[in-house]
This record gives structure tokens, C-alpha cells and sequence, in this order.
């Protein structure tokens, strides 16, 4: 299947002007917490630009952190799309975005030390399908997560996963990419393309995905010690996304 699906519906998730306003498409990330509290994916310190269609964060320095809950602490500030995105039912369904990623004293070749993320989130089923980028490479992720009050998976084994698949060499800091998921809920298949080139392919999904959460993050990926949290040593990121385009169609 090529990335160039003939369109059938077609959904445009921009608005990045109207990103401080209450009517916005997009709100703050986060997870209400057993406790009662909520925990937010928000920088005090993040520069917020909307400007020609696009959304640039720019975060000199990372200060979100979490000692105990891994999910928790990879988000450092991130903005999830206000209403759930759902899925073509009886055929595809294609996310598209062109993003750039530039990391501040980051570990070159280490990706998890400071990415820009762009995730489609299932908080009904767990499910997280991902690119991350970095100042010098670009990763695929299928995963299925113990979301704070997402229930236990019922179906499938393993019941939690994280898979990476990490391409090096592929990018630059600043340089923009164009990204496209395309899941084909009958088939129960994901495929990833980079700038139209098919880079990863998932079959065998044990659930049907109605719908996902559409995110875009500023993250690490490092595990919590016995010290708490490993994931900060005054690194920042910078992350710019154009509109999110969405294409249903049956097949």
C-alpha cells in the first residue's frame, strides 16, 4: 500500500494561533492522578511561537521530571489534540505532519536523551504510535501502555510492549521531514513512511483502534534509578509541527 491513499474525508488539525485559548484544538497534555491531583506536560520555561501555520516550542532547559512513574517523566511539555481523532472503521485512516527537531547539548546518537515526538495515543486501549526525531536521528514506536487510568489490556501478549525502531543518519537539527502513519484498522496494520518512503510495517494488531489522541511533545526516554528520576543534566529542546492532516478512506 502506498502512503498516497486516494483521499475520501479529509480532516485538517491545526489552529496553533489559537493554542492559549480555551476553544483551541489543542490543550496541555497530562494524566489526572490517583491521588486526585493532575500532572501536567508543561515547561515553565517554553517559548511558544505560532507563526505561518506552524507551532514552535522551543525549551533552552528541561525541568519536568518524575521519580516514581516512568510516562510521567518522558513528557517534559506536550500539547494533546482536544477531541479524540476516530478511525476510518471499514478501511485507512492516514496521519500527516511535517515536523523538525534541534536538541541543545543532547548526547549526539543517543535519541532518548531529548526528542520532538509526534504521537497518536489510544487512552482506550493503550496504544501509542510514534515518531520520534532527534538532532540526528529518527525512530518508529509501537507500544502499548500502562496509561494512567487506561484499564489492564484483556487481549494480546505480550500485555505491555515498546518497540523502537531507530533510523540513523536520516536527519539533521532543523531539518524537517515529512511523516505519515497510515492504519489499516480491517487489516489490523500500521505502516510508517519517511518523506514517502515505507520505514516500518506492524500487522497482527490485537485490538481495533476506533480513535487516537493526536500529541506533540518535547521528551526523554531515560530510565528512572534508584534516585529517582536519571533523564535531566540541563539539555533543552526545540520542536516545530505543521497542521496534522487526516485522511479516512474505505477500502
Amino acid at each position: 500500500m502506498s502512503a498516497d491513499v486516494p483521499p475520501e474525508d479529509i480532516t485538517v488539525l491545526g489552529g496553533f494561533s489559537d493554542i492559549l485559548k480555551d476553544e483551541s484544538p489543542w490543550t496541555i497534555g497530562g494524566f489526572a492522578l490517583p491521588d486526585g491531583s493532575r500532572w501536567e506536560y508543561r515547561e515553565p520555561g517554553a517559548i511558544v511561537i505560532a507563526q505561518a501555520g506552524r507551532l514552535r516550542v522551543q525549551v533552552p532547559h528541561l525541568t519536568r521530571r518524575h521519580d516514581r512513574v516512568q510516562i510521567l517523566d518522558n513528557a517534559k511539555h506536550m500539547y494533546f489534540s482536544r477531541e479524540r481523532v476516530a478511525t476510518a472503521p471499514d478501511g485507512l485512516t492516514r496521519f500527516e505532519a511535517t515536523i523538525a527537531a534541534r536538541g541543545y547539548h543532547t548526547a549526539p546518537h543517543d535519541l532518548y536523551d531529548g526528542f520532538v515526538s509526534w504521537n497518536l495515543l489510544d487512552f482506550e486501549t493503550g496504544f501509542a504510535i510514534d515518531f520520534f526525531v532527534s538532532n540526528d536521528t529518527i525512530a518508529t514506536v509501537y507500544a502499548r501502555l500502562p496509561f494512567p487510568g487506561v484499564p489492564e489490556p484483556q487481549r494480546g501478549e505480550p500485555k505491555y510492549f515498546a518497540l523502537f525502531k531507530e533510523l540513523h543518519g536520516r536527519t539533521t537539527p532543523g531539518q524537517f521531514h515529512d511523516y505519515c502513519v497510515v492504519y489499516n484498522r480491517p487489516a489490523d496494520e500500521i505502516r510508517w513512511y519517511v518523506d514517502g518512503e515505507l520505514v516500518n510495517r506492524e500487522t497482527r494488531v490485537p485490538e481495533k483502534i476506533a480513535g487516537f489522541t493526536v500529541a506533540l511533545g518535547l521528551m526523554t526516554e531515560k530510565d528512572i534509578g534508584p534516585q529517582g528520576s536519571t533523564s535531566l543534566h540541563g539539555q533543552g529542546l526545540m520542536g516545530e509541527w505543521g497542521p496534522v492532516r487526516i485522511t479516512r478512506r474505505a477500502v
